[in-house]
């Protein structure tokens, strides 16, 4: 279980990406952040978020559109 979670479903670039780093900003180091989003677009636009960021992407899954993604702030 992740220590933070936001929920996206519903949302269209660049919300769940916005909402994301929101959430990161009030987290400490090393803590994880799950987030779940319907938007297709949201599988390219976390992982350049996450490089771009350095923060770590720990786990990414797709289930009957919903897509998860777990995160490490680094």
């Amino acid at each position: 279980m992740a220590d933070v979670q936001v929920d996206a479903r519903g949302l269209n670039c660049p919300m769940p990406i916005v909402k994301t780093a929101q959430a990161v900003k009030a987290m400490t180091s090393g803590q994880t952040l799950e987030v779940l989003a319907t938007d297709p677009g949201a599988t390219k636009d976390f992982a350049a978020w996450s490089k771009t960021t350095g923060n770590e992407m720990v786990e990414q899954t797709v289930d009957g559109g919903v897509y998860r993604f777990v995160l490490r702030k680094k």
